[in-house]
């Protein structure tokens, strides 16, 4: 459904608001943020779809429209979705942080679990400084925010995902000890902006356009999303021992100082593998595939660093 706000201002944002992210924290962020925009002088344009490819047709109506700006209200999922309407054009996009992951909030350095105050914020920057120019990876015709994932990481999502009969969380847990125990390198063709085809075994291959995925795994510490390149870690081919020993380092980003990870930077990333890809948490599809980072695509509506 689409509803419409009232603010006394000429000034329209949409608010895209996913009422399932973080189990229901979607819905319950949506009323601050949208009061907070509202105090700030903005007419307001609620878009709730009835899935997420009813709610992507009608941020793009909005942004055909001429809005003013989307403001997406959830995780990184909400974030994804909304990309897909804005990314390439001029429309604007604010983040209210209202997930389970929020990684791309965490980037940024915006606030957590505080809609009033991340609309605010949101507010403060259309009127003041306005947007800043920000990197997106493009896979295709797909734009993504965070961390590209193959290998083991893909692998627990793909189990996790089909373990319908299995709730919460807890099913990814179980999927990751279910691929810890079936744990074997995956032979990889990667090729970044030199062109040089590397065949290489590894445990996984992530793409950073920023430093973190599942929730503050910082997998690509190094990672900026204003220098026009990716990080990409790959851990390489090791035991079991050595994966649950590495593992623990990735929050903090240490890991990266480990003998079996190496990282890389590059502009264009080109993966083959018989693996799965994730992009921001969203399924991508089986590799090959080619990512580009494509230097302001996006304006985003969050302070400078």
């Amino acid at each position: 459904m689409t509803s419409e706000i009232t603010a006394g201002s000429s000034s329209e944002v949409t608010l895209v608001v996913n009422p399932t992210a973080g189990r229901g924290r979607g819905a319950r962020a949506a009323a601050p943020a949208a009061a907070a925009l509202r105090e700030a002088g903005f007419l307001v344009r609620g878009v709730v779809g009835s899935d997420a490819p009813d709610a992507l047709r009608r941020t793009r109506e909005a942004v055909a429209g001429g809005t003013g700006a989307v403001v997406a209200v959830g995780g990184d999922g909400m974030v994804s979705l909304a990309l897909q309407a804005v990314a390439g054009t001029a429309t604007p996009l604010g983040v209210v942080a209202a997930g389970s992951g929020n990684d791309y909030a965490r980037a940024l350095g915006l606030p957590l679990g505080a809609p009033a105050a991340g609309a605010r914020l949101v507010a403060d920057v259309l009127k003041g400084p306005g947007p800043r120019p920000v990197d997106l990876g493009r896979v295709g015709g797909r734009w993504f925010a965070t961390v590209l994932a193959s290998g083991f990481d893909s692998k627990v999502n793909d189990r996790g995902n089909r373990m319908r009969r299995t709730i919460g969380r807890f099913r990814y847990e179980i999927a990751m000890l279910a691929e810890l125990a079936a744990l074997a390198p995956v032979p990889y063709r990667l090729t970044l902006d030199d062109g040089v085809e590397r065949e290489i075994e590894a445990t996984l291959v992530a793409v950073g356009n920023t430093s973190s995925y599942g929730g503050g795994l910082r997998i690509c510490p190094g990672a900026g999303c204003e220098d026009g390149l990716f990080d990409v870690t790959v851990v390489g081919a090791c035991s079991r021992a050595t994966l649950l020993r590495v593992f623990p380092r990735v929050y903090r980003g240490t890991h990266v100082g480990h003998r079996v990870v190496t990282v890389h930077r590059a502009s264009r990333v080109t993966l083959a593998a018989g693996a799965t890809a994730y992009a921001d948490g969203e399924p991508l599809g089986a590799l090959p595939l080619t990512a580009r980072c494509v230097p302001g695509a996006l304006r985003l509506l969050a302070p400078a660093p």
